[in-house]
């Protein structure tokens, strides 16, 4: 038996999203042939679909997603806002606040707090969007 790969939502040339042409039955030999959507989860990147997975498995707590992947609350939230957007999705509240940073600043800014780089007062004064 061959080895079976996950299916890449990506084309690794253009990087467009993928359309499965052909589905096929190990067991009975059948082969469907036509145009078939990979669906959202298929167009996150792995460590976006390991964040998906660890956020099922606790039951969408935050708390418990905090803990077991050992990061802060903003940063799951981050993670989570940066999934909804890469499904396609928009982030709820984006229309009222247009003031609100990317899910790449946001990201950045934690990346920083966590590396030393600012405080923990300047990453709050940044993620509220209070420092130039």
């Amino acid at each position: 038996m061959y080895p079976i790969y996950p299916v890449p939502g990506r084309c690794p040339v253009c990087g467009e999203g993928m359309v499965i042409t052909r589905l096929h039955c190990p067991d009975c030999d059948v082969t469907v042939e036509g145009r078939f959507s990979l669906g959202r989860l298929a167009v996150l990147s792995p460590e976006q679909l390991e964040f998906v997975e660890v956020f099922i498995r606790c039951e969408g707590k935050i708390k418990h997603v905090e803990q077991e992947l050992q990061v802060s609350y903003p940063t799951v939230r981050s993670r989570l806002n940066e999934v909804i957007t890469a499904m396609g999705y928009e982030l709820p509240g984006a229309d009222e606040d247009d003031s609100a940073l990317s899910p790449e600043k946001r990201r950045a800014v934690l990346d920083d707090l966590a590396s030393g780089r600012i405080t923990s007062e300047q990453a709050i004064e940044l993620l509220r969007g209070e420092m130039p």
